[in-house]
């Protein structure tokens, strides 16, 4: 515990938070070849596959987790999730991606949101259709 007196001289500094995103808070301004970091960020970006392969998981968990090296519009180069049950991209696919980690595959901070751009939405799909980008399916009278 500082005194009043250490107070007085130095004062008390301010806990930076670091962001979990860093890429979704630049942009770049393509004429000046800048890149900027916004107060806020932007909660999609949108970007070019570079690699789309699969990658297994942290130590007590097993499977073959899907993942796609995207180039963002800002320049910077991420690594992103593909989440659901099968997926249509390839090199050179437009994606949108937004934030959030897979906790058992480090250094995959961001997902691809399905059913924008070139990404289809996950087929059959009857519960939390929003996050996997599918339609209602019509029912038969």
């Amino acid at each position: 515990m500082p005194t009043i007196n250490q107070l007085i001289r130095k004062g008390r500094k301010r806990i930076i938070k670091k962001s979990n995103t860093p890429a979704l808070r630049t942009t770049l301004n393509s004429l000046k070849r800048k890149s900027r970091e916004l107060p806020k960020g932007s909660p999609f970006k949108r970007g070019v596959c570079l690699k789309v392969t699969t990658v297994t998981p942290k130590k007590p968990n097993s499977a073959l987790r899907k993942i796609a090296r995207v180039r963002l519009s800002n320049g910077m180069e991420v690594t992103a999730y593909i989440p659901g049950v099968g997926h249509n991209l390839q090199e050179h696919s437009i994606v949108m991606i937004r934030g959030g980690r897979v906790s058992d595959l480090p250094g995959v901070r961001y997902h691809i949101v399905r059913g924008v751009y070139d990404t289809q939405g996950v087929e059959g799909r009857k519960q939390s259709r929003s996050l996997y980008g599918t339609k209602k399916e019509k029912t038969k009278k």
